[in-house]
């Protein structure tokens, strides 16, 4: 008698691009949860427009990074609680220490960088502390991961905000909002924090977390660009005011009057607002890369500062 073994099961195969996926399912319910909004003005379905504008390209940059992790102590449920917790823990952190330590001033927006920036670097720190291994790979997506969660919220947040105007309800304002944070939104948090856990991790071992001398400069650095990043606006009206300010523009500014912009002032000032955004995130992405090279090689940077996480 002749036994045979059953066949195994194949295994399944992992499916390909699920970040592109995820993007075309999400723009596709986001896109429908518009038209139906604008159709029948229900109110009950601004949350949902809210949320799926807010994550939909957060999430999908999280997932597209999850598949080029370096150790398998990066798990779904890691990145996923770096993603939640991190983002709301920095918005937290960040609205609290704004409030009472920034005061409007030319300085204010690097303020903003170096809080935002810090508090998305401790969330990312406290929420890693257990990993056996630090890889600067892994460290670029968990930061990512933070990043991404942080400016989810915050749109969340900005998108809310616009729904309001002093015409009533605006669903026009709060759909541009969301596309614009959307589509600016991979070169801006999820990119800094993302050079800041790459930095982390070269430098850090199983039982401390390194605050190197290249920390330091990295995250100065990122708050500097952080900082560009969001006076953009006032440094574009600068710029124009300067180049083609006419004295009578002077004049009512002078006494507290804001002056109609001519034609050319209107097209020049969207080119240097638009143009500054694009090379702050030039020089972000590049920096990200140079970053990317270097993951495997040691942080040889002074050490300044040893941060215990295992006792044993």
């Amino acid at each position: 008698m002749t036994f045979q073994m059953p066949a195994r099961a194949p295994t399944p195969a992992r499916p390909r691009r699920i970040w592109l996926r995820m993007l075309l399912t999400g723009l596709a319910l986001w896109v429908l949860t518009v038209v139906i909004t604008f159709l029948t003005g229900n109110p009950n379905l601004v949350p949902t427009l809210v949320l799926l504008g807010s994550f939909l390209v957060p999430v999908t940059f999280v997932t597209w990074a999850f598949d080029r992790r370096h150790t398998g102590e990066l798990t779904a449920e890691l990145l996923f609680t770096t993603f939640v917790a991190g983002g709301v823990l920095g918005v937290l952190a960040a609205s609290l220490l704004e409030t009472y330590l920034l005061h409007p001033s030319p300085w204010l927006f690097l303020g903003v960088g170096l809080i935002e920036e810090a508090v998305k670097l401790a969330a990312l720190a406290v929420l890693t502390r257990h990993l056996a291994h630090k890889y600067a790979r892994d460290g670029l997506i968990l930061g990512a991961a933070v990043g991404f969660g942080f400016a989810a919220f915050e749109s969340a947040g900005y998108a809310f905000t616009a729904l309001f105007t002093e015409h009533g309800l605006s669903l026009r304002d709060l759909v541009q909002t969301e596309i614009l944070r959307g589509l600016l939104m991979p070169v801006g948090h999820g990119l800094w924090t993302a050079i800041l856990g790459s930095v982390l991790f070269s430098a850090s071992g199983h039982r401390h977390f390194a605050f190197t001398g290249r920390l330091l400069l990295s995250y100065l650095g990122v708050a500097v660009l952080h900082a560009l990043w969001d006076s953009m606006h006032g440094i574009a009206l600068v710029l124009t005011l300067v180049l083609t300010g006419t004295p009578w523009q002077y004049q009512l500014l002078a006494q507290g009057y804001e002056p109609e912009p001519t034609a050319a002032q209107a097209d020049l000032f969207t080119v240097f607002s638009w143009g500054g955004l694009v090379i702050v995130a030039v020089l972000g992405l590049i920096w990200l890369r140079a970053a990317h090279r270097r993951a495997e090689r040691e942080d040889l940077s002074p050490v300044l500062w040893r941060i215990p996480t295992r006792t044993a």
